[in-house]
């Protein structure tokens, strides 16, 4: 079994953090509420734009940290 330290220079610690950005994504789009740094809970009822923002950053960097995954593993080929 690999160790952490292994894990952590392989490029599975791009595609463990997209799956994390991606499943809080998804946590905060089904409860309606989202943490936001330095402002708290912000609620899908109360602040929909900005719930919303939020919600799209999130799984914006979910897909970055998939795809450069996808980049360091598959690679262009040379």
């Amino acid at each position: 079994m690999p160790d952490l330290g292994s894990l952590q220079r392989s490029p599975y610690m791009f595609l463990m953090l997209g799956a994390i950005f991606i499943s809080a994504a998804v946590v905060f789009t089904c409860t309606g509420k989202v943490w936001v740094r330095f402002n708290g809970w912000v609620y899908r009822a109360k602040e929909p734009r900005a719930f919303w923002v939020n919600i799209l950053i999130l799984y914006f960097v979910g897909v970055c940290f998939i795809g450069g995954f996808l980049f360091t593993v598959g690679g262009p080929s040379n």
